[in-house]
This record gives structure tokens, sequence and C-alpha cells, in this order.
């Protein structure tokens, strides 16, 4: 078996044409559908970036026992397992968070990586005296302040050598994939997994994308909003929208070529594609830019799913409502070369869908640590609030103590004891830190939590677009008995029930 496995990062669900979408045109996206699998009712598991990879690797959700932070020592991880068992896994990306300090352990998995340099704050260009003036001309202040240097003044630098497209990291992404291919096409028994940043934010796209999404607008580069509440003009709001439509256009290109490679040298016949994101974006629907703060509202928490086997090409261009999520996507690439899940993995393949068998699961959950909990049935989604988010009282269970960018502090490291461990931690102990209100966790980490507060349940099937809550006990009553039922299949901690203010017997 070959498996090229390409992830995207917040490609939205509805910019696709496969799924109904019409403001992008995504003719190689719509194109691979046509060739694939498609799965109408899948959904994140943990929020955001490192907890969705942690779910990947591990087949089980992160956020119930620890917030964003690198792979543990003792978890699982398909690319090792694959390893041990003579798969070959190699790893291309531009996905700068695997290199902070919460990201670690999750590339050096793999037989092989290839790091692309650039991306968003990435510390690459070394610049001691950046061009202020011309930076202050060129980009929109509410964007790029540079009166107060941050982490969106390293991109702005790093832009300065980002002149053609082929300098752009996603590009380099797929020049290094080809790369890949052209030494390994006619080897078997690899695993490629080709991870584009894109179209995270900021919405930098090469100018012939952006040529087709032009506004008219003429101010300073809008391209990285704040997860914050939409309070733009309309004319802005086209603009940072457009924007992200350019940067999607560009990833429907360079995976049409992708496609195009695999066409000229006849990989279909023994290659399985997969394609998926690992969550979606707010752009100004619901009156809010972002993900993480606000309710995980459909454009965040459902995603795309499309894959491509060759032994099942007779399936191509079929759709299934059978419900999934992210952490079902490790159990399934074992079984793609015939390896069994270990006993920790609370996945579920996908394969047994592809036949028309039974659904694989009957709901999915998902949140950020300390966050709501979303779950949802495909029909419904819940998204439950404790009366007081802000409280302290839960417990981050980790070896690997590191937020996003820095280590835990001293003052939440005083905190620390000893945790015999949970069924997933092999035996292995674990250490018990007191997640504190002013702990540097996503979405606190910059400097703001969560907003839009308070449980609400919706309809899907009368209500996709969510403008309204409904009261219906029965649906909100079976939806919290599948939550709980969940959460115990997750070994998680008590002080977690209790602070949720969920009823378990």
């Amino acid at each position: 078996m070959k498996t090229i496995f390409v992830l995207f990062d917040s490609l939205n669900r509805n910019a696709l044409g496969a799924y109904g979408g019409e403001t992008v045109k995504t003719p190689n996206f719509d194109r691979f559908a046509a060739r694939s699998v498609t799965f109408d009712r899948h959904y994140v598991g943990s929020l955001p970036c490192m907890p969705a990879r942690r779910d990947m690797h591990t087949g089980r959700l992160n956020f119930p026992h620890r917030s964003w932070g690198p792979l543990e020592p003792f978890d699982n991880s398909f690319a090792e397992i694959m390893n041990r068992n003579g798969v070959y896994t190699h790893l291309i990306s531009d996905h700068l968070h695997y290199f902070e300090d919460g990201g670690h352990g999750f590339h050096t998995r793999f037989s092989s990586y290839d790091f692309i340099r650039g991306q968003e704050y990435d510390p690459w260009v070394a610049m001691v005296e950046p061009p202020l003036d011309r930076i202050r001309e060129k980009f929109d202040s509410r964007h790029y302040n540079t009166e107060n240097p941050d982490k969106r003044l390293q991109h702005a630098i790093n832009r300065e050598t980002i002149v053609d497209e082929a300098d752009f990291p996603g590009p380099k992404c797929f020049a290094s994939a080809f790369d890949f291919l052209d030494r390994n096409r006619d080897a078997d028994n690899w695993f490629l997994m080709l991870e584009c940043f894109d179209p995270h934010e900021p919405f930098h796209a090469p100018d012939r994308f952006k040529a087709a999404y032009e506004t008219g607008y003429n101010g300073g580069i809008l391209d990285w909003p704040h997860y914050d509440r939409a309070m733009e003009s309309p004319e802005e709001i086209a603009e940072i929208r457009a924007n992200y439509a350019a940067l999607v256009a560009m990833c429907d290109d360079y995976f049409g070529k992708l496609m195009d490679y695999m066409d000229a040298h006849d990989m279909w016949k023994d290659t399985c594609v997969v394609l998926t994101t690992d969550h979606g974006f707010l752009l100004s629907e619901h009156d809010w830019w972002g993900k993480c703060r606000m309710p995980y509202y459909e454009e965040v928490s459902h995603i795309p799913l499309m894959i491509h086997h060759p032994d099942h090409q007779h399936l191509a261009g079929t759709r299934r409502e059978g419900l999934t999520q992210t952490t079902d996507l490790m159990p399934t690439f074992l079984e793609l070369y015939n390896l069994e899940p270990p006993k920790e993995v609370t996945g579920h393949s996908i394969m047994p869908l592809f036949t028309g068998g039974e659904a694989i699961r009957q709901s999915a959950i998902f949140g950020v640590f300390s966050g709501p909990i979303g779950i949802t049935d495909g029909d419904h989604v819940l998204y439950h609030y404790p009366s007081d988010l802000g409280r302290e009282g839960l417990i981050e269970y980790t070896l690997a103590p590191a937020h996003m960018t820095a280590p835990f502090t001293v003052e939440e490291l005083r905190t620390a004891r000893l945790h015999p461990g949970f069924d997933f931690t092999k035996g292995v102990p674990v250490l018990g830190i007191d997640a504190r209100r002013d702990a540097k966790r996503v979405p606190y980490n910059d400097g703001k939590g969560f907003d839009d507060l308070g449980t609400r349940l919706y309809d899907l099937t009368t209500d996709p677009g969510q403008t309204a809550p409904v009261q219906d006990a029965a649906t909100s009553e079976r939806l919290y008995g599948l939550m709980v039922e969940e959460l115990k299949a997750h070994d998680t901690p008590a002080e977690l029930y209790r602070w949720y203010e969920l009823e378990t017997d």
C-alpha cells in the first residue's frame, strides 16, 4: 500500500464546491471528489492545531485531559507504529507549531521529514532593523501593529523574502512532495503526510490567485483577522474573505498538480489519497472571526473528508452520511496497512463505511480544554457550557508540561503532584498540574478568553446555518447521555464532570 495524506489547515468545508460552496472556484478539489468517497458528516475532535494533531496520531481525544502541548512519551503514534512494522513514513510540513515548546515530538515519529520555513510568525528571517515605515504603509495597523511589535511583525518581515510564487511555503510543500514521489513512487509500503499550513491565516496568496478575487478595496493589507467580533465595514469584511478565497484557490491549484502527477504516473491504481483539515475558520459568520473563543459553530467543527482507495474505485463519486471525526483517522491509516490499533485507541476505522457497513459511531464530541464541549449526532449539535467557564478547578495531566510557545511557569509547576495515570498512559504516572486561570493556554494565551457564552442546541436539519437555538428537552437529554458515555470511554478524570456540572449516573 502507498498513501498520500494531504492535510490542509483551516480549510473550510463550505469553501469547496463538492460540499456546496459557491464563493470559491475549487475545480481540483471537486475533481478529487469525483474520484473519491466524500464524507458528509465529518467533525473535529480536540481544538485547535496541536490538540487536533495529537488526536490524529493517537486515535483518541486530547482535550479531556490536557490543553495544547507536545506528544506525550507514552502516546501511540500511527507513524511510529507504521515504522515498527516496515512502513516508511515521511512528513512534509510548513506548520511552524511543531517547532515550538508546545509542539515537539510529532515530526520525529516519522521515518524522515522536511520542514518548510516562512509561514505565519515562523522566526525565519533575521532582521535587526526591519523597515517599519514600509510595513506601516503596506499593512493595515489593525492586523499589523508596529507600535507594539509582536508575532505579526515577524510575518511582515518574512514576507520581504516571499516575492515570487515559488517562494511561498505552500508551493514549496508541493515541490517537496513531488521530489519525494520522484524518488519513491515505484517503491511500496510508504505513507506520505503532505501537510500545508494554508489556508490558515494570514491569508497571503500569490498575485495570480488574488487577481481572481479583487474587491476594489485599496487600503492597507487586511489578511489576518484577530479572533474577535467582526466589527469591520462591509468592504473590509469582503476584502478579508477575498484574501481567504484566494488562498483556498491556491491550495486547490496545487492539489490539482498532485492529481496531474498521479494521472501521469498511473498512481491511482495502487495509492490511497486522503484529504482533510484540522478545523475550519469563521469568516464573519455569526459575527465572528476565527475559532475557539466562540461556540464551535459548524463553520469551525464540521470539516471536509474525502478518501480515494485503490481497492474501491467503483465507489468514486459516492457519498457517505455516517458520522466520523478526527480521531477515526489513526485507526483508518493503520487498517490500510493491515495493522491493529492499540487498545488505547478510542477512534474507529472509517473503512467499514466504504462498503455500506453499520455506523461506526453514534456521536462525536469535540472541544478545547477548559472550553465548552460540543456534541453532535449529525442531525443536532449541542454546545455545553458550565455555569462559570472562568473558574479554576480543572487539572492538566502531562509529562511534557509546555504551552504553545513556552514551558509551564514555575508557579504552575509548583502545583504539580503525581497522579497514577489513566488507561492510555500504559501504567505510567503523570503530573497533575492545576489549570490556573492565568495560564497561557488557548485561548487565554492571546490575552482573551472564551466569549459568546451559554449552552445552546441547534437542529442542523431545519437550521443548517444555526440562526436560532431550539428547546428540545428529549434531544438534549439524549445528547448529554452520549456526551458522558464518550467521556467515560476516554477515562476522563472525575473533577471534569464536576467542573462541567455533568451528571454521570
